[in-house]
C-alpha cells in the first residue's frame, strides 16, 4: 500500500474547490510519481492527469524527564491532480459550518 491516508486540512480543502479536482495523501517515502498515478486510479476509478511529490521534514519535539530532542520520522506528501470532470467521492468535505 503506497498511500497511507488523505491529508485533510484547511489547505488541502482550499486547493480542491476550484475547478481543478486536487487531492493530498501521505504516501511512504520510497514512492515514486508513476507508482503514486496508477495506486490512485486504481484505489478510486479516476483518471490522474498530474501528481506533485514533496519530501516532509520529521518535525522536531523534546521529551523525557531530561527534555531530550527527538525527530519524528520523515515522510512524503503527494498533491494528485484528477482531470477535469473527476471527483473522489470519498473525501469530498461538505460545508458544515456556522450559518
Amino acid at each position: 500500500m503506497l498511500i497511507k491516508r488523505p491529508i485533510v486540512t484547511e489547505k488541502s480543502v482550499k486547493l480542491n474547490s476550484g475547478e481543478v479536482s486536487r487531492y493530498t495523501f501521505e504516501t511512504i517515502p520510497s514512492a515514486n510519481k508513476t507508482q503514486i498515478k496508477k495506486n490512485v486510479e486504481k484505489m478510486f476509478g479516476v483518471k490522474v492527469e498530474k501528481v506533485q511529490t514533496l519530501n516532509m521534514p520529521g518535525k522536531k519535539y523534546r521529551s523525557g524527564k531530561k527534555w531530550i530532542f527527538r525527530q519524528k520520522s520523515d515522510w512524503k506528501k503527494a498533491i494528485v491532480t484528477l482531470k477535469p470532470g473527476q471527483k473522489i467521492e470519498q473525501l469530498e468535505v461538505t460545508g458544515g459550518g456556522k450559518e
